[in-house]
């Protein structure tokens, strides 16, 4: 069997997949963070532009993709699926194991599928700037290569763990015209509120988001843009999982297990979804969904399904999620684009009715197996997406110990090229596994608001 499974670029997808359309009972609407009432389409406007919103509440099961959008896309995609032939010799394994692999695009992660639409969204309006967090710099570096390309303004306000862990991440977004800096930082009310309190703290997304709103919602020219959570970007992120269903059927492949890491789901929902819907149709009823989050931050295996703002500071509107607290924060782990409180409503939603599984893992159990992956594939890949490996690999031992030949797909969402001194932390047995106290999870969680 091929090794490698490409698509012709006329093959790119035309629609992305709305699972909204498809849900068994429809989405929690998001609340306003004030009157604690649903939103409507005019409460975003000063952030967002009016296509993003639309495509935010839509129930329709699939949206065009405008020919702009696709012929950028084309720079890189569609991505190549892998047979993994040397990962399933090195565990002598009877499963077949197949990766969808997002780190050949230009800032080297999945990102940019729903960056150039929100970019070129944003252009459409008028809009001259953009505002946004990032965790461990893939969201950041890809908007900034998006902004680019429409000639327009990027702030990225980074996370400030990982701006120190991940210093060229910082230099490709300054490369492609972005001005970064570290969050909390002294340019919002909210990063001096939070430097106020706790000068030395790693920071979070929570923070960063809370700092990157307020700058939208005070410059009339600049937009705010985020790369995970919300469902318009894992709507664009479908394109990943319908890619991927279109390379199978070109090698006679039915997908039995679907793994992705999930930070605040993008990645995840990218690949899944798709896949979900055949779940959700009785075309592949039994295929298995899979959410691996880190042990230091575990919305999904230990967290509440409840209304929480999507930032520290309450700027956000209240999403029904699976939520750690939106203060939380958590330790300055090497994932830092898996450091995030809550979790998307969809993914939290589809979780929530049983039609995705989770499981949480350690820093060094996920660096061992992006090593394993390494030395027989070939990629270094992202700490984040090290952590879909670690379960993949956990599942084709389970494969070896019954006998049975399952066929695992899994997203290799980036690579690990601007993350060696993770690798080097690791080598040098300096990673430290952190699982987060339920007694500080409960702590956070009476911080809840209250939603009638």
């Amino acid at each position: 069997m091929d090794t490698k499974i490409i698509l012709d670029e006329n093959e790119l997808p035309k629609k992305w997949y709305n699972i909204q359309a498809d849900l068994k009972t429809p989405l929690e609407p998001p609340m306003h963070p004030q009157t604690k009432k649903p939103l409507c389409s005019a409460d975003l406007e000063p952030i967002f532009p009016k296509e993003l919103i639309k495509q935010e509440m839509s129930q329709e099961r699939y949206i065009d993709i405008p020919s702009e959008i696709r012929d950028i896309l084309t720079l890189w995609r569609p991505s190549p699926l892998f047979r993994a032939h040397r990962l399933e010799k090195l565990l002598k394994t009877p499963a077949k194991i197949f990766y969808k692999y997002e780190g050949v695009s230009p800032p080297g992660s999945h990102k940019p599928n729903t960056a150039i639409a929100q970019a070129y969204y944003n252009m459409k309006e008028g809009i001259e700037r953009i505002a946004t967090e990032t965790g461990a710099g893939q969201w950041g570096s890809s908007l900034a290569f998006a902004t680019q390309l429409f000639d327009m303004e990027c702030k990225v306000y980074m996370v400030r763990g990982s701006y120190d862990q991940k210093p060229y991440r910082k230099m490709m977004m300054q490369t492609w015209g972005a001005s970064c800096v570290p969050s909390p930082s002294p340019d919002t009310n909210a990063g001096r509120t939070i430097l106020e309190k706790n000068p030395d703290t790693p920071g979070s997304l929570g923070i960063a988001i809370s700092e990157a709103v307020e700058d939208a919602a005070t410059h009339s020219n600049t937009n705010y843009s985020l790369g995970s959570v919300l469902n318009h970007v894992c709507l664009h992120q479908t394109i990943i999982g319908l890619e991927t269903q279109k390379q199978l059927e070109m090698v006679d492949e039915t997908a039995d297990v679907v793994i992705a890491s999930a930070g605040g789901g993008s990645n995840c929902a990218g690949i899944c979804f798709p896949f979900i819907k055949d779940k959700i149709d009785g075309k592949n009823p039994d295929i298995e969904i899979l959410a691996v989050e880190p042990s230091a931050c575990p919305s999904l295996t230990k967290g509440l399904y409840a209304y929480d703002f999507g930032d520290v500071a309450g700027l956000t509107p209240l999403l029904k999620m699976f939520t750690l607290g939106h203060d939380f924060i958590p330790p300055s782990i090497h994932a830092g684009g898996l450091r995030y409180h809550g979790m998307a409503p969809l993914i939290s939603k589809l979780h929530a009715d049983n039609l995705i599984s989770s499981t949480s893992v350690y820093q060094n159990e996920v660096f061992e197996a992006a090593v394993m992956f390494a030395r027989s594939e070939g990629i270094i890949p992202a700490p984040e997406s090290a952590h879909a490996i670690r379960a993949v690999i956990d599942k084709a031992i389970e494969c070896k110990k019954s006998g049975e030949s399952k066929t695992i797909i899994f997203n290799n969402s980036g690579h690990g090229h601007f993350d060696l001194s993770s690798y080097e932390a690791y080598f040098s047995g300096s990673l430290v596994d952190y699982e987060y106290p339920a007694d500080l999870i409960a702590e956070s969680l009476k911080n809840l608001p209250i939603v009638a």
